[in-house]
């Protein structure tokens, strides 16, 4: 959704959640991740050699996500990484980094952020605040369309759990935590078309930009 406005916009896209996902997908390719728990110190020590990119994909016109000159756009968006992502997440240091990133990124303005923590901390000044949720069952069976679209054999009640499962987490952290910001606006597309939220959308930015 974040994509398709900021390429119909002229806006540069950031998706901050692919850049936790890749510190956590770096953890696992590393070894400092097992189960439910981090080996922080050890994560700490590799922060400087974690650098993640974002390129345009000419065939897709979307940006894919790189770490470290390689491109994980699919890995990351895998069931093993998603398990494990509100665990490295919710690492303070992990958050200072990638906000201090996410922050130079958009520096320059004309950019469509996408994340848990844009619009209470990482930009809590931005002109235009949408806070997007959907029923449970309908995130799972976008996320198993999406999984098995790609050839990956995946579980609806796995997906399910994993998603409350990160809620919970993300919601309850200590550092930056899943909320509101208060200026936000709620869209809940459970129920809507692609072409009604990609028009809502639209009108919610022209009006911004027009005040």
């Amino acid at each position: 959704m974040a994509k398709d406005l900021a390429r119909e916009i002229g806006y540069v896209y950031i998706d901050t959640g692919a850049m936790y996902r890749a510190v956590t997908l770096y953890c696992l390719q590393n070894g400092l991740i097992k189960d439910e728990t981090v080996d922080t110190d050890e994560l700490r020590k590799h922060m400087d050699k974690i650098s993640i990119t974002f390129l345009l994909n000419p065939t897709t016109g979307k940006p894919d996500t790189y770490l470290n000159g390689v491109c994980v756009e699919d890995k990351i968006r895998t069931l093993e990484v998603s398990s494990k992502v509100s665990y490295v997440a919710a690492l303070g240091f992990v958050r200072e980094a990638m906000v201090d990133l996410q922050r130079l990124m958009g520096e320059a303005k004309g950019v469509i952020m996408d994340g848990r923590d844009i619009g209470t901390v990482v930009f809590p000044n931005a002109e235009l605040k949408i806070f997007v949720t959907a029923s449970d069952e309908i995130r799972a069976q976008r996320r198993y369309d999406e999984l098995t679209a790609k050839g990956e054999k995946c579980n609806m009640e796995d997906i399910i759990a994993n998603i409350r499962e990160r809620d919970r987490i993300d919601s309850t952290r200590a550092v930056s935590p899943l909320r509101k910001a208060d200026d936000a606006i709620i869209l809940d597309n459970s129920n809507m078309t692609i072409a009604e939220q990609k028009a809502w959308l639209i009108s919610q930015f022209q009006r911004v930009t027009a005040e």
